[in-house]
């Protein structure tokens, strides 16, 4: 799914705010959520730097509650000291903003959903249930046992699908991106040596700041119909792949990574992804014309 395909609208809902004891029994740090049911997936409570009320906290550990699970505390900038209780809660998994905090702080990470949007084994308990289920049952079990501090009405924006009004439910999936940074530089140079010309002349700072802001583009679409990715897998491990032009010369690098002779091409399995359909027509100019070969 884009996002440019997610269309965010204004929801009334509740704003959680929950206790979360602090391991040496010394406390608790109240943090604030829309979505009590990530809770599951925190792998830290995190504070702002600056933050008197919090300077004490930081480096501490927390029990969450209901699993018992320990997380740290941590203090990042990211953090607003005004907004809630100034300690937010971080599920890297399910919000982007925290996936980046996770990988600037190594924090864990842990996916809580299925595919359908129920609960997985990661989240120790309400197994299978439907993720709006479990806010409202978790949310009655805090309540019951004194990890509520209160609830207020909230209004929040959330991110619709715009062809099936599905709420969209951030979540980690393996995908490829494209290195932009490579493919940004050339393109940049040559405008800003005005080997390319535009007009009228202003828009040349337009273009810089589009190539030197450009993101990895993510070319991988899980889709039924398109162009294969042409990444081979020969075992269950994270690095357990080559990409190669042909499946013949996949067998021949996965040979020499594996150091196994006896290595078949019936070992090897193709990644069922597919092409971003952007990519592929980007592609087709290239194909037609020839013009990276043959200039």
């Amino acid at each position: 799914l884009s996002d440019i395909e997610v269309e965010y609208k204004e929801v009334q809902g509740h704003l959680y705010h929950m206790k979360y004891p602090l391991q040496d029994g010394s406390g608790f740090i109240t943090v604030a959520t829309t979505r009590p049911e990530t809770m599951l997936g925190d792998t830290a409570v995190a504070v702002h730097p600056e933050d008197d009320r919090y300077k004490n906290f930081i480096g501490k550990t927390i029990v969450l509650p209901i699993t018992g699970r320990e997380i740290p505390i941590i203090a990042d900038d990211y953090v607003e000291k005004e907004f809630g209780s100034g300690a937010v809660k971080i599920t890297p998994a399910h919000d982007i903003n925290d996936y980046n905090i996770g990988i600037k702080h190594k924090l864990d990470t842990i996916n809580i959903f299925n595919d359908n949007g129920t609960l997985n084994e990661s989240a120790e308990i309400y197994i299978g249930e439907d993720r709006f289920d479990v806010r409202k049952k978790i949310s009655k079990e805090l309540r019951e046992k004194g990890f509520m501090v209160k609830e207020e009405d909230y209004t929040n924006k959330v991110g619709f699908s715009e062809r099936t009004e599905a709420v969209i439910e951030p979540k980690l999936s393996l995908q490829w991106f494209m290195n932009m940074k490579e493919m940004a530089k050339p393109a940049l140079d040559i405008v800003m040596n005005d080997t390319v010309q535009f007009y009228p002349s202003n828009v040349k700072n337009t273009y810089r700041h589009w190539m030197e802001n450009v993101k990895d583009w993510n070319i991988s679409r899980q889709l039924w119909w398109g162009q294969q990715i042409p990444a081979y897998y020969f075992g269950d491990g994270k690095d357990d792949f080559v990409v190669s032009e042909t499946k013949e010369e996949a067998l021949k690098l996965a040979r020499g990574k594996t150091k196994k002779s006896d290595l078949k091409a019936e070992d090897l399995r193709q990644d069922n992804d597919v092409l971003d359909t952007w990519f592929s027509s980007w592609l087709w100019p290239i194909s037609v014309f020839d013009g990276i070969r043959n200039p």
